[in-house]
Formats: C-alpha cells, sequence, structure tokens
C-alpha cells in the first residue's frame, strides 16, 4: 500500500526516475502566522494541514477528523540517501492534535480499523538489518517490511506478518474482516487478503507482468479497488500508464476500469460506492486529482494548480478529500497534506449505490496467466502460525 527530500526523498527519487519527472528539493511554502494556508486553484475550498511533520499518504479514521500518515522523523531508520526515514503517525485534520504510534524502523503505509480503535502499518522495525532499500522502485522494494497491527498510540503491537518479502500497500475492509495489502516475492507484485487477526492468508492475484498495488475496499467489503502498470512498460514508458481495476476478493472478476494509456493512479472509493478520487497526468509534471464515476464515466477535475497533487483519499462521512500537494517550485518539493470540502457532491453513505457486477470490462485473458479465479479457488496460502 504507497515522496522525496521534505517528505520522502527517497521516495520522490524512486517515483520521478520510474514515471519520468524531474524531482527538485526545495523549501516549502510557509503561511504568514496565526494564518490559514489556503489552496486557491481547487474546484471546492481546500486548506493545507498546519503544525505537522512532513508528510504524505494520508488516511482518516471512522471519525472523518483523525488522519494516519507516514511522517519524516529524525528516530526512523535513514532513507538509502541519508536523509531521515519515516514513522506512523496520527494528527487532527486541522492540526491541533498529533502523536507517534511507532517508534523505530521504517515505516510504509498505514490505516484504520473501522472500529476506530486499532490501525495496521507497514514497518521494517523488525528488520533493521536488511538494506534499507526504496519504497517507491519496484526493483528495490525494502524487503522485510511487514505488517503490523497496534491500538491508537502504539501499544499492544501485533506483527499480522512474518517473513522476509516486501509486505506493503495495507487497506482494512470497511466491515472490519479483512485487510488487504501487496506482497513482492521474487520481483513480482500481487494482492492479497487476510483476515483482520492476521490469520488465513490468501493470494487475489497471480500475474507475472502486471504489477498491482494501492488496493482499497469498496464499501461493500467484497470488492477492491486497485492500479496496476506493467512490469514490461516500467521505466520504458513516462510516465508509467496505469491502470484502474477492481477484483473481488476471494479473486474472482477481475475488471478493467480505464481504457486510455495513461496514468491513472491511487483510485479510492467514496462512500456512496460509485465515484472514485484518482490521479491523472494532464502532463509530464502536472499530476491532479480527479473523481471519476465508475457507473457513467465521467470525470470531474478537483485540482488545477500544476505540479504534484497525490494519493487522494475521501473521509468516510464523504464531506471532505485529503491529498498531497507539492507547494515548492520543483514537482516534487515541499510536499504538504491538503484537506477539501467536498460536501456539496453528496457522496456520503447517505447516497450509496450497490455495485453492480456489469461496471467495467471483464479481465479474464489478459492478465496471462489464465483466468484468476482458478488460481484463487485452487491456491490458499498458511498465514504461518
Amino acid at each position: 500500500m504507497k515522496i522525496r527530500q521534505r517528505v520522502y526523498q527517497a521516495f520522490l527519487a524512486a517515483t520521478a526516475l520510474s514515471l519520468g519527472v524531474a524531482a527538485q528539493a526545495a523549501e516549502p511554502a510557509k503561511p504568514e502566522a496565526g494564518k490559514k494556508f489556503l489552496a486557491e486553484d481547487t474546484a471546492f475550498p481546500a486548506y493545507m494541514i498546519e503544525g505537522i511533520p512532513d508528510s504524505a499518504e494520508a488516511y482518516y479514521a471512522p471519525d472523518s477528523r483523525l488522519l494516519i500518515a507516514q511522517a519524516r522523523d529524525k528516530d526512523a531508520k535513514k532513507t538509502s540517501m541519508g536523509t531521515d526515514g519515516a514513522l506512523t503517525y496520527i494528527y487532527s485534520d486541522d492540526g491541533k492534535e498529533i502523536w507517534r504510534v511507532n517508534d523505530h524502523g521504517q515505516d510504509g503505509c498505514s490505516y484504520f480499523f473501522p472500529d476506530g480503535k486499532r490501525v495496521a502499518f507497514t514497518s521494517t522495525r523488525d528488520n533493521m538489518d536488511m538494506p534499507v532499500g526504496n519504497w517507491s522502485d519496484q526493483n528495490n522494494y525494502p524487503q522485510g517490511a511487514e505488517l503490523y497491527a497496534a491500538d491508537l498510540k502504539g501499544g499492544n503491537i501485533q506483527r499480522l506478518t512474518n517473513n522476509k518479502y516486501y509486505e506493503a500497500e495495507v487497506a482494512v475492509s470497511p466491515d472490519g474482516k479483512w485487510i488487504v495489502f501487496g506482497r513482492q516475492i521474487d520481483g513480482n507484485m500481487d494482492l492479497w487478503v487476510m483476515k483482520s487477526d492476521g490469520t488465513g492468508e490468501q493470494q487475489v492475484t497471480f500475474t507475472k507482468d502486471w504489477q498491482e498495488g494501492a488496493p482499497f475496499f469498496t464499501p461493500d467489503s467484497d470488492h477492491i479497488v486497485f492500479r496496476a502498470w506493467r512490469n514490461s512498460e516500467y521505466g520504458k514508458i513516462k510516465p508509467t500508464p496505469m491502470t484502474f481495476f477492481s477484483i473481488k476478493r476471494d479473486g474472482s472478476d477481475w475488471r478493467r476500469h480505464t481504457y486510455d494509456r495513461g496514468m491513472n493512479w491511487h483510485p479510492f472509493p467514496a462512500p456512496d460506492g460509485k465515484h472514485f478520487a484518482i490521479i491523472k497526468a494532464t502532463g509530464p509534471t502536472d499530476w491532479e486529482v480527479f473523481i471519476d464515476n465508475i457507473a457513467t464515466g465521467e470525470s470531474k477535475r478537483l485540482t488545477f494548480k500544476g505540479g504534484f497533487n497525490g494519493m487522494a483519499h475521501f473521509s468516510p462521512d464523504g464531506k471532505k478529500l485529503v491529498w498531497s500537494r507539492s507547494t515548492g517550485p520543483g514537482f516534487m518539493s515541499g510536499i504538504r497534506t491538503f484537506v477539501m470540502d467536498v460536501s456539496s457532491m453528496n457522496l456520503g453513505p447517505q447516497n450509496y449505490v450497490k455495485w453492480d457486477p456489469k461496471w467495467g470490462e471483464a479481465m479474464t485473458a489478459d492478465p496471462g496467466d489464465g483466468p484468476p479465479q482458478k488460481k484463487a479457488e485452487a491456491e490458499t496460502v498458511k498465514s504461518g502460525r
């Protein structure tokens, strides 16, 4: 589950390399004391969260107020570039509350459980002797990155996986029963699910060329949406083409939802079940946040600033969208977390639309290894407990 110099220096360098953009280091924009930094080029009112460390890829808690993210921290293991790594933090979207969840290693993606009492996160905390790797270079992912669960203060830590693979991009189902994540074995990335207690691991995708990632459950907890790029195109076509897919939790009914050769990155479902926040490249160094209607194909652009806008996520009440934005002069410089008021779009759970199995195009032949449902039915992997 998922940014250079001032926020994940290593992330930005690798992302720039693989997606074909020039990353630059620069000081972030600083608002005047006591004045909220407002975003001007957005479809709806938006602001930057102040008073938090450099951080990105934030996800909301069930209360639609607290956020969890990886933040740059001097106590984290250094990146491959010698800069501060990231650890897991929780903070409020007004910037008035903040605390650290994990205190050592180097952390990747994180997510709240729907009970609001626990979190899941990725960390190298128990494999700090292994090479540091790079979270955004598929050819150098941090091996030994494992999945954990903990309470909101970082207590009662439970290790969910126990191996030397790279495991990240974690998300929890809305019903709290399942965890989805990406696992890389022998250089190949696939999606896996397990029960929320860490048992019953099962592989969901079985592909050699497609590299799946950024998986999220839809509101019904039965479908998973994700993006994938082809290994054969990675680093060769810039920006890297990415396709928006969905698949059932049991590995059946793999479907495609975008059909262009563009970048369709990090699709995240709104609580209404049919709208998705997604990142699209409108130019080589112009990545913007869009909202797509999976039922009609309609797409609406939400950001217009240019530069880097990424990793957008809706609050559970459907009223807010949080995303990462570059605030410095370079494409990926001065990354900060912003919040947009999307309440007028009526994306809340009160407008939920049940998933239609006819949405998208069936992918029974394209994955390359045969229909994925056949593989999923035949291959269930024990959790090792």
